[in-house]
């Protein structure tokens, strides 16, 4: 598997409990949500904008934006992912257009959209900046692009601050392969970003460090650890220029001039 994350596409459908469990039903996953929420808070309570969520995953943002009365349309590559999110939608009496499809493909049949969403997709790609383009193509001009990204950043520095066998993974940049976690095999660095969105003719209007500080601490610090308190600090320094770097995800929200 850790081979095969690096070649392809990576499918999400034998992790989707491990992601409503490990991932959006904990706090590190309310904490992202809250931020990205932030963010996104504008463009949520405008008037009535297309949107497409690209790599829905089970659909948290498709859901808020369809609430809104937004018309949203969202896809992805994993069955179950969307079964869920579909199952979610008709929950709550939305209407939302979903493909199960890649984004590659589905970008080819929609229109320019106001507010295209891209978030923890970019890093699980065969291809990084190449489908990124594919994507951002449908954001019209005036419109807004929001991607979330895993850190390369954090992954080497939190890998380094570990020591034994990943010093070497990292020297090597092989970012899996070992260890427990499912780690991407593409992180992306701010920078890349940034000058990648600088040439497409985007201009970056908010960049939010998601976990500045969380995840660099033992579990046995967190464990003496005011929770309050840590979560102040992150909030206080998670768009602060060199602390927002550092973030395990990285928000960016660019607009299309």
């Amino acid at each position: 598997m850790a081979k095969e994350r690096g070649k392809y596409d990576y499918n999400f459908d034998g992790f989707v409990e491990k992601f409503e469990k490990s991932i959006y039903g904990s706090f590190k996953g309310e904490w992202r949500l809250k931020l990205i929420k932030e963010d996104l808070q504008a463009l949520h309570d405008a008037s009535v904008l297309d949107v497409w969520d690209a790599g829905c995953g089970l659909g948290q943002m498709s859901l808020w934006f369809a609430k809104a009365g937004h018309r949203v349309s969202a896809n992805d590559i994993s069955f179950k992912m969307l079964e869920r999110a579909k199952r979610s939608f008709g929950e709550a009496g939305v209407e939302i257009t979903t493909h199960k499809a890649p984004a590659q493909e589905v970008a080819a049949s929609l229109p320019p959209q106001d507010l295209v969403l891209y978030h923890a997709v970019i890093e699980w790609t065969a291809k990084p900046l190449e489908t990124l383009e594919i994507v951002a193509r449908r954001v019209k001009k005036g419109g807004y692009l929001s991607l979330l990204f895993f850190n390369e950043h954090a992954l080497v520095y939190r890998n380094v601050m570990q020591g034994s066998w990943r010093l070497g993974t990292i020297l090597k940049n092989r970012w899996y392969g070992r260890g427990k976690r499912l780690t991407p095999p593409h992180p992306q660095s701010p920078e890349t970003i940034n000058a990648w969105l600088a040439s497409q003719g985007f201009e970056v209007e908010v960049q939010t460090g998601i976990r500045v500080f969380h995840d660099y601490m033992s579990r046995s610090v967190l464990e003496e650890t005011d929770m309050e308190e840590l979560m102040a600090l992150e909030y206080r320094y998670c768009r602060q220029p060199t602390y927002r770097n550092m973030g395990r995800y990285i928000h960016i929200l660019a607009k299309r001039i």
